[in-house]
């Protein structure tokens, strides 16, 4: 057992590492290999950041080329697709902040006048229970009416299944506030879910 994860995590890291020796190198096959694996989460994810296809599109196609121009400056320390994440919302936010400025303020909107969170430690996540009732159409409705600070945290832990860690990385916030934004995304989930069910 020891030596199977030691071997998954050395094929991790050599990963990692063949991802930074492409991007150094502004390889096109490296980047072309990274479209190819991480377009889909990509695109699914700005989808939901800025409930706009036409502005997610062009997003995307906007990471691709600062990966491109910067992708030098990934060193490999946080999952590729952390770092590719974080460069997307940054480009989100950016183009938030020109275009909408009140749309920033849901990205950076204090929490300190959200109600505490008190979820029991047993029952299970209101996320796997509505995802068992499989109701993905009232979901996602659900889901467009959860402020867009608390949706981000949502879809980055359950569509891209990253890490906490990873979320505060991407999001560029404390461990703590992202665990606390996921809770409270939760609640205003099971809210909302409630509404249109």
């Amino acid at each position: 057992m020891l030596m199977a994860l030691t071997s998954v995590l050395s094929t991790y890291e050599d990963e990692r590492a063949t991802i930074v020796r492409g991007l150094r190198r502004r390889g096109g096959e490296t980047l072309d290999w990274l479209i190819e694996r991480y377009q889909h989460r990509l695109f699914r994810y700005l989808v939901h950041l800025t409930s706009q296809r036409d502005l997610a599109e062009e997003i995307f196609q906007d990471t691709w080329v600062r990966v491109l121009e910067r992708g030098h400056l990934y060193d490999g320390r946080v999952p590729f697709i952390a770092w590719l994440l974080t460069v997307a919302r940054n480009l989100t936010v950016d183009w938030l902040r020109r275009r909408r400025p009140e749309s920033l303020d849901a990205l950076m909107a204090p929490e300190s006048d959200v109600m505490p969170l008190d979820l029991p430690a047993t029952a299970p996540s209101p996320f796997d229970a509505l995802a068992a009732a499989e109701q993905s159409g009232h979901l996602a409705a659900a889901l467009e009416r959860v402020p867009v600070l608390f949706r981000e945290v949502l879809l980055l832990r359950f569509r891209e299944e990253l890490s906490l860690d990873e979320i505060a990385t991407v999001v560029g916030v404390p461990l703590a506030t992202a665990k606390s934004r996921l809770y409270r995304g939760l609640r205003a989930l099971t809210t909302q879910f409630a509404g249109v069910s």
